[in-house]
C-alpha cells in the first residue's frame, strides 16, 4: 500500500529530526554533535562547522576544533562565540579549544523543558502524516476505490504505525532526559 509506505517515511522522518535536535542538546559531557549547529563565515557564505573544521572530544570536558584552513580560526572562535550554547572558546593560534562547563542542577532542567518541547514538535508531526493518511483513505473511500471494511483496517494500521513512532520518540526522551540529569 502506497498510502502507508509513505505514512511510514513521513514519520520515520520525523523521529530522525527529533533525534537530530536532540544530539544539539548539552549533556555535560563534551560530544562533536553539540557544534553541528554552528555555522562559520567562510569562503563568502555561511558553512556548517564540520565542512570548515574536524572537531573532536579529547576528554570529557573539552572540545577541540581543528580548522582545515589555519586561516579561518577567529571566524570559528568567533561563530562558536554567538552561536548561543553559552561556550567559551579560546584559541591558540592553530585549533581552537571549547571547554564544556558542567550543567548546573537549573541549566539541567531547562535542557530537558527543552527536550519535551522538541519531542512534542516530532509528536505533532507524526500526528500530522497520521491526519494526512486518514484523510486520503477517507478520499479513497468516498471515491469509491476502497470498501468500508479496507478503509478501516488501513485507518486502524495507520494508528499502529503512529502509535509506534509517538513510542519511539517517548524512548528518545526519555533516554535523552537521563542522560541530560545525570551528574
Amino acid at each position: 500500500m502506497e498510502v502507508m509506505d509513505e505514512t511510514r517515511s513521513r514519520m520515520g522522518e520525523a523521529v530522525d529530526a527529533v533525534q537530530r535536535e536532540f544530539a544539539t542538546v548539552r549533556t555535560g559531557k563534551a560530544v562533536p554533535t553539540i557544534l553541528d549547529g554552528v555555522r562559520v563565515d567562510a569562503y563568502g557564505g555561511r558553512m556548517p562547522l564540520n565542512q570548515v573544521a574536524n572537531v573532536s572530544a579529547p576528554d570529557a570536558s573539552l572540545l577541540v576544533v581543528q580548522p582545515f584552513d589555519p586561516s579561518l580560526i577567529e571566524a570559528i572562535e568567533k561563530a562558536v562565540l554567538s552561536a548561543g550554547l553559552g561556550l567559551n572558546p579560546s584559541n591558540d593560534g592553530s585549533l581552537v579549544r571549547v571547554p564544556i562547563p558542567p550543567l548546573n542542577e537549573e541549566r539541567r532542567r531547562e535542557y530537558v523543558r527543552l527536550l519535551h518541547k522538541m519531542a512534542e514538535e516530532g509528536k505533532i508531526s507524526v500526528r500530522h502524516a497520521r491526519h494526512a493518511a486518514n484523510d486520503f483513505v477517507k478520499l479513497m473511500l468516498k471515491e469509491h476505490e476502497v470498501g468500508k471494511d479496507d478503509a478501516h483496517r488501513m485507518m486502524n494500521e495507520v494508528q499502529k504505525v503512529t502509535d509506534e513512532h509517538i513510542r519511539r520518540i517517548d524512548e528518545l526522551l526519555s533516554a535523552k532526559e537521563k542522560e541530560v540529569m545525570a551528574i
